[in-house]
């Protein structure tokens, strides 16, 4: 297959390209046979394996690497493919909107966000948002930024509030603040309420732990292995900072939230927080939001006032 000069090749790309091969493509993903894609879709297995050779010589590489009657992407094929991913997400979401202004209402807007930012800044900016616009559909998914992220790339979330660890050159990131992590217990916990407490004393009780791979997950274990100690055995992991604090409230195990979060939670007597200082803070946080996608009027006016910026008012 003859390759394809890619500069200034993306008109010829639009032109040649279209959405009935990457419905295939995306179909192949779900069902590992170009037969049962071409069932899916509605078409002979002729046919998808013309459409096939089509997207090919569109995109100018091979896709898949076959084995018997399955179809495997190769590297060129998976990074095509999550690009689709986006794409059928961008869809969906035009599909949405366009459905629900088409009822009446003034559109919908999906933000993620990681816990830090919404006890405050999140909140204010969401109460604005709603009084300029009534009749406005929000959803907001409370995560990590791990969990987040491929769900911006995928187009189920225009915006996400939370930590762009990749600093991948297909995202815009804003920054906002930084955050300390803080240690939370039982109101009645042996530690509570002692004055800067020994991390050995720390290591010695059972953890509650965002998954490994998180930002909380990975200041915690740089802390562990500062003190030279290993991982606590038998953790619990969670992404909820909810669950975090309900175990905690009713054990003698201890949590690792944000500092916001917990100094919030503390004040309204739900845990108590430790006197230890953590040697690193998390990664800034800020929105996010990718570059090659039209972002929506409210989540423009959304930016806007979450940024606090003066033409929001």
């Amino acid at each position: 297959m003859g390759s394809i000069d890619r500069r200034d090749s993306t008109p010829q790309l639009l032109n040649r390209l279209r959405m009935r091969q990457i419905a295939l493509l995306l179909a192949v993903e779900e069902c590992s046979t170009l037969r049962g894609a071409a069932a899916q879709l509605g078409l002979t297995q002729p046919a998808a394996t013309k459409m096939l050779h089509e997207l090919e010589n569109a995109l100018g590489q091979l896709l898949f690497e076959r084995a018997g009657r399955s179809l495997r992407l190769n590297p060129a094929g998976e990074r095509v493919l999550g690009y689709f991913r986006g794409i059928r997400g961008s869809m969906e979401a035009l599909n949405r909107e366009l459905s629900e202004l088409q009822l009446g209402s003034a559109g919908r807007l999906a933000i993620g966000s990681i816990m830090a930012a919404t006890p405050g800044r999140l909140t204010e900016a969401l109460v604005q948002l709603k009084a300029r616009f009534p009749l406005l559909a929000i959803e907001i998914a409370v995560d990590t930024s791990d969990q987040l992220m491929p769900q911006l790339h995928e187009g189920v979330l225009e915006v996400v509030i939370g930590r762009d660890a990749c600093e991948r050159s297909e995202h815009l990131f804003r920054t906002v603040d930084d955050e300390a992590l803080a240690i939370v217990c039982s109101r009645d916990h042996p530690l509570a309420g002692e004055r800067a407490v020994d991390f050995a004393r720390l290591a010695a009780y059972p953890w509650i732990l965002q998954p490994s791979g998180s930002p909380a997950r990975d200041v915690v274990e740089r802390e562990f292995g500062e003190h030279h100690r290993p991982m606590p055995r038998g953790l619990i992991e969670t992404g909820s900072i909810l669950t975090t604090m309900s175990l905690v409230a009713r054990s003698q195990m201890l949590g690792a939230i944000p500092a916001t979060v917990a100094q919030r939670n503390a004040e309204h007597g739900l845990v108590a927080t430790i006197d230890y200082a953590f040697r690193h803070k998390l990664p800034s946080y800020g929105t996010i939001v990718r570059r090659d996608r039209p972002l929506s009027a409210p989540a423009r006016h959304f930016l806007a006032l979450f940024h606090g910026e003066p033409d929001a008012a």
